[in-house]
């Protein structure tokens, strides 16, 4: 296991060659800094995982670090703060600057090692929290008990014994973050960060800052290759990513070293990547989008999250989930769907899988008013997601009133309709995916009336 990274600051060098034996000796890996610049510059080539700091020292002092820190968003890691000529007043100067804990000179060395635990276990307990408030999959495993489901968790569960990188792909909305933590979760790198990073939520120009970081003059920006180190990055959408991004990226991956932007050094970095992504990588490297090179580098093991459509079974067990969620998080009135609701929503072809039915389920329990979800509720909520030949082409209930020749007719006319529009326009992308002769497939969209570009 990976040891934990302590940086001892202190001018005495006594005192820093005394905490230095002891927390080897209790397994720690320890830089140490004779004051408040070589602290900074210990920080250009190594992200702690916490740090001892002393107040009182010769040039910039531990609390005006922690004001620096602060004024630029936050500090490092967690710090503890040591003096032997603290009062009151510094103490909580120092706490409410961010530092975890305040110790006394001459250190108690039993006082100090748990201190040291309970700092290292509040973080650990903080990035927690902040991932429950930002996911709605629960941290032990994604939800479902189908055939389909068990096989892919088995699955994983085979994965995450070995530390190589992972390529998930899916349609929007079918929880890839979700069996991204579950590998995570599941590995040795357990206890270590996750770090998320969606590629398509952030700007081009910022893109290498957000992934490596950026040095300027004093201050440091740690991305979030650093963050996970020892950990798992979870890059989304990758195929998001700008070709000059992709090229450090591969570097990156290949050396386990980076450079931060504006920096000069190299940094080791330990990180297990699990990239995601809703589109074809391999077509993606064929239109000349995506890296052959990084493509190789991230499918080592591929996963294929399959849409709720294809284990529909699940449907149930998830309502039970996001309304008992809802019910906790939100403070909304508990509901429950009868048989009839359960059965459409069964028989809903979900285009925006889990996500739509999240978000169905969340809108259910804010403007519903009876206890039960009636059959006539799902009707009109899903009439509202969707356009009427979006249902008809999801939906087999919608096609009872026809004759069989007719319902072929409208479920092909639909089913080209939704494919061109997934595709782009791309007829030829179409036609492979489809697995249709594009002469013939130009013939049934000319058939159907249906514009190509």
């Amino acid at each position: 296991m990976t040891k934990i990274k302590v940086l001892v600051v202190d001018d005495e060098p006594d005192i820093r060659n005394l905490i230095s034996e002891i927390l080897e000796d209790e397994g720690f890996q320890v830089e140490v800094a004779d004051g408040g610049e070589s602290a900074k510059e210990s920080l250009k080539h190594h992200r702690p995982d916490i740090m001892l700091l002393d107040i009182w020292m010769p040039g910039i002092d531990g609390v005006s670090m922690l004001k620096e820190w602060a004024e630029e968003g936050g500090l490092p890691c967690p710090i503890i703060m040591m003096s032997g000529h603290g009062t009151v007043e510094t103490a909580v100067e120092a706490t409410r600057l961010g530092a975890y804990d305040f110790i006394e000179k001459p250190l108690s060395i039993a006082k100090l090692l748990l201190t040291i635990e309970r700092a290292l276990e509040t973080e650990k307990l903080h990035r927690e929290n902040t991932d429950l408030k930002q996911m709605l999959i629960p941290l032990d495993e994604p939800i479902g008990k189908s055939k389909i489901m068990l096989e892919l968790k088995q699955q994983i569960k085979l994965i995450a014994n070995h530390d190589t990188w992972v390529l998930i792909t899916g349609e929007a909305g079918t929880g890839k973050m979700s069996f991204a933590r579950y590998l995570h979760n599941l590995s040795s790198r357990k206890d270590a960060p996750f770090i998320e990073i969606a590629a398509g939520s952030i700007a081009k120009e910022n893109s290498m800052t957000e992934l490596f970081g950026s040095e300027k003059s004093d201050k440091i920006v740690f991305g979030k290759l650093e963050q996970a180190n020892n950990g798992t990055l979870f890059i989304d959408e990758v195929a998001d990513l700008d070709m000059q991004t992709q090229v450090r990226l591969l570097s990156a991956l290949q050396s386990g070293k980076i450079t931060r932007v504006s920096g000069s050094e190299e940094i080791q970095v330990n990180v297990r990547v699990v990239a995601a992504t809703r589109l074809d990588l391999q077509q993606e490297v064929v239109k000349g989008n995506f890296r052959e090179d990084l493509y190789y580098q991230l499918n080592v093991v591929p996963i294929q999250i399959p849409p709720l459509r294809d284990h529909s079974e699940d449907v149930h067990e998830l309502l039970d989930y996001y309304v008992d969620l809802f019910v906790r998080r939100d403070s909304l009135k508990y509901r429950r769907f009868n048989v009839a609701a359960q059965n459409r929503l069964r028989m809903h072809g979900w285009p925006g899988n889990i996500r739509e039915l999240k978000n169905m389920v969340q809108r259910l329990l804010i403007l519903g008013r009876e206890e039960e979800v009636s059959l006539q509720e799902i009707e009109t909520v899903l009439g509202s997601f969707d356009a009427v030949s979006e249902s008809k082409s999801k939906d087999n209930g919608s096609y009872l009133g026809m004759t069989l020749k007719d319902a072929k007719e409208q479920f092909e006319k639909n089913f080209l309709e939704k494919q061109l529009e997934v595709n782009g326009g791309n007829v030829g992308e179409m036609a492979k995916k489809i697995g249709i002769d594009r002469t013939n497939l130009y013939r049934k969209l000319k058939s159907h009336d249906i514009a190509t570009k």
